[in-house]
């Protein structure tokens, strides 16, 4: 499993960078409004913590032309190399995109996914990376974790070299699920990224410990 972070927050990824065994950073148009930071500003400092970690930023062009312009002025921007993806949502314009990029070398995210012949069409179009939206498909009624199940199938079954990047969480158990499902990644809000590792037993066990060993551990360090 890949572990993402799914934030501009940037006090929050330096802290999670710290201990989490992440592998890279995405955000969106939305993540970017909730941090009140420019994009300059925030993948700059996003480039900081991340080191050699993916990161995967999304076009705001709706025409293919300004998308594959827009993606290659970003990696050229950031100097990101081959650690930036273009994150495309999939509609006609941003599959045509994604075909030119995957040519012409550029990595590419396909997001805003709910179905599993979106996220077909965008592995063929070249994807290296499928993001299905798992909390806003349970929200109208559809069932996310089985979406990601089908995705994850067509991936293995035709051998396609795309990784299912679920993402779209508000609980551990739908992280859970997918995991389970044989996602290839996940990409995470902070908060969740910190209940995954959280649970009452242990902190009950190490508390356990300290005391238990206080009298019996008797080398220096």
């Amino acid at each position: 499993m890949i572990y993402m972070a799914d934030t501009a927050d940037l006090s929050a990824l330096k802290e999670l960078y710290d201990f989490f065994p992440l592998e890279g950073v995405t955000t969106n148009p939305t993540i970017l409004k909730q941090s009140g930071m420019k994009l300059s500003q925030v993948v700059d400092e996003v480039a900081k913590i991340v080191g050699n970690g993916t990161l995967h930023i999304q076009m705001m062009s709706t025409k293919s032309d300004d998308i594959v312009r827009e993606a290659k002025k970003y990696k050229s921007y950031f100097g990101l190399g081959d650690n930036f993806h273009a994150k495309i949502p999939v509609f006609p314009e941003g599959f045509k995109a994604m075909r030119i990029l995957k040519d012409s070398g550029i990595r590419v995210t396909a997001t805003a996914i709910f179905t599993q012949q979106q996220a077909l069409v965008a592995a063929k179009a070249g994807a290296d990376f499928v993001a299905p939206y798992v909390s806003r498909l349970d929200n109208i009624s559809s069932h996310g974790i089985e979406v990601v199940r089908d995705i994850v199938k067509n991936m293995n079954d035709y051998k396609l070299n795309t990784k299912v990047l679920a993402a779209s969480f508000k609980t551990v158990d739908q992280i859970h699920r997918v995991s389970m499902c044989g996602s290839h990644s996940a990409t995470i809000g902070p908060d969740l990224l910190m209940q995954l590792i959280k649970h009452p037993m242990t902190d009950i066990s190490v508390d356990q410990f300290l005391i238990d060993g206080a009298d019996y551990y008797d080398i220096a360090y």
